[in-house]
């Protein structure tokens, strides 16, 4: 009779379980059997795993072999469980001595000729054995660069089956060449790439994506300039309105070229992310500035929330968890997908519910919406010719709820834009970098109030806090509680007037809102003017 155990992780949303990979071998009739929850991708390992082992140069063991993935009572699934499998195999078997990978943590897919296959999700699955305790993994070697950012763990990548056979017995590692000419991709990357996730339409963009798309380049809109800097600066919702073709989608898309790079944290929690989405770039195992999603009006609940067959899978508002939840023509999402979003825009997580399991997903976006004035989109053009029954511009309007618009800080008129302004007359506007440098000022600014709290950036804060711990110059709220008292905003309104005027104050460079912040803030929110001009709220 041989025993031996081997470790691997099951992932369950963007959260990792050890698993314990138990192999006992027993007299009788040569059967493989797996049991402990696993799924059909799962069950197949059983043919790989033999194939493997076999076209590696060891013996497969002709007993009856009992393979158990311990607890069972977590859903187990994926190919990343084979080298962990082959592994205790191969130990009860004592190819290997059983005690040098007790505490070893193996993911892998095995290829029949026993090449390692990388998969997805390694960074939140080493960060799963790291915070469990353990320090030493064992990767496919095209994953190494990723499980290495994760502090104080032993990574080891390799490229066979034979390879770690050589290594746990002390022998001569093998070379493995690659089986393709040089020059040509690596078909063992495919494994990091799930097909249909959204890689190269927008989804994210890891280091110098943003260096082509400036705000230099958008002509006028200087108030929907100013707009993007609070947005970028506090972390506030922003909603462009206007016609097509002022520059709504412009303007969104040069917004996360203004925000700050992702901290080491903010950078592993979006990894991670992606990591197990499928749309992380091979080559570029760490993200580093704030990804960009951007959905079609026709996405589904599931797209956008997250969901998908067995356990649910990462959406659109996880996947632009730190960055930026452009959604295009806002009114053409059906209602019941906007209105999903509001429990993320409050609590910054989602959590989904399936009959397979709930999962917990980090969903902490700066949510754009771009709008038409009405379905022709010529409403408040002067001469346009709007063609659009005042009942139908009242039905496509009021397609954006009132209480997911009341968790928009920012509402923004994109005026079209002028002949003066398009052919330059009017000189070229701010560059992304110079707006960059304010907002990381601003910020830094927020970031040392803030110190020895949980929150970093304004939108974050609590109103509690803001009306208690951290209050306006006196008098500074007299316009805002007038408009609460004649219903014009809500109590969560009136939170999101205090959180925008601390940003405006932080650009500016003041201790504390004054009465001129809480203005533009006002303004801001309810698009009626205060007698405060924006520029000088939030660039003087």
């Amino acid at each position: 009779m041989g025993f031996a155990r081997a470790c691997s992780v099951a992932l369950v949303g963007v959260d990792g379980v050890v698993v314990e990979v138990q192999a006992d071998l027993e007299p009788g009739v040569a059967a493989f059997t797996l049991v402990g929850l696993p799924d059909k991708t799962l069950v197949e390992s059983r043919d790989r795993v033999r194939a493997a082992v076999v076209n590696s140069g060891a013996a497969w063991p002709q007993k009856k072999l009992t393979v158990g993935l311990s607890p069972a009572s977590v859903p187990k699934g994926g190919s990343g469980f084979d080298l962990a499998v082959a592994a205790a195999v191969l130990g009860a078997a004592e190819v290997v001595d059983p005690g040098a990978i007790t505490d070893l943590v193996l993911i892998g897919e095995l290829g029949l000729d026993g090449r390692v296959r990388p998969v997805r999700g390694i960074l939140p699955a080493v960060l799963a054995a790291a915070e469990a305790g353990y320090r030493q993994v064992v990767v496919p070697q095209q994953c190494a660069a990723e499980a290495t950012l994760v502090p104080d763990v032993s990574v080891l990548g390799v490229r066979s089956l034979r390879q770690l056979i050589a290594v746990l017995t002390d022998g001569a590692v093998p070379e493995e060449e690659p089986p393709d000419p040089p020059g040509r991709p690596d078909p063992m990357l495919a494994g990091l790439v799930l097909p249909g996730a959204g890689l190269g339409t927008g989804l994210s963009s890891t280091s110098g994506g943003w260096e082509g798309l400036d705000l230099a380049d958008v002509a006028g809109q200087r108030p929907a300039r100013r707009g993007l800097e609070v947005a970028a600066a506090g972390g506030h919702h922003i909603l462009l309105s206007g016609p097509p073709g002022a520059g709504k989608t412009l303007l969104a898309e040069r917004l996360p070229g203004i925000m700050p790079p992702l901290t080491r944290q903010e950078s592993l929690e979006v990894t991670a992310v992606h990591s197990v989405a499928g749309i992380l770039p091979p080559g570029e195992p760490l993200v580093t500035v704030p990804p960009y999603c951007a959905p079609h009006h026709s996405a589904t609940m599931q797209a956008l929330v997250g969901g998908g067959s067995g356990l649910p899978r990462p959406g659109a508002v996880s996947l632009a968890h730190k960055g930026v939840l452009f959604l295009d023509e806002a009114p053409e999402f059906r209602p019941q997908v906007l209105d999903a979003l509001r429990q993320p825009l409050e609590s910054g997580h989602i959590v989904v519910a399936r009959a397979a399991g709930v999962v917990r997903l980090p969903a902490r976006f700066l949510m754009v919406l771009a709008a038409n004035p009405c379905p022709c989109g010529r409403h408040t053009l002067l001469g346009a010719g709007c063609d659009c029954a005042p009942s139908s511009i009242r039905r496509y309007q009021a397609r954006l709820s009132g209480p997911l618009l009341d968790r928009v800080d920012l509402r923004i008129e994109v005026e079209p834009v002028t002949r003066s302004d398009l052919l330059g007359h009017g000189g070229r506007g701010e560059t992304s970098a110079t707006v960059a440098g304010r907002v990381v000022e601003a910020r830094a600014r927020a970031a040392r109030r803030l110190d020895d709290t949980p929150w970093r950036i304004n939108s974050e804060v609590p109103g509690r806090e803001l009306r208690t711990r951290w209050q306006p110059a006196p008098g500074a709220l007299a316009q805002a509680e007038r408009d609460l008292e004649r219903g014009l905003l809500t109590a969560r309104g009136l939170d999101r007037v205090l959180r925008v005027a601390w940003t405006v104050a932080d650009l500016r460079g003041r201790d504390r809102p004054e009465a001129l912040d809480v203005a533009v803030a006002l303004e801001l929110r309810t698009g009626i003017a205060r007698g405060a001009a924006l520029v000088a709220g939030a660039g003087s």
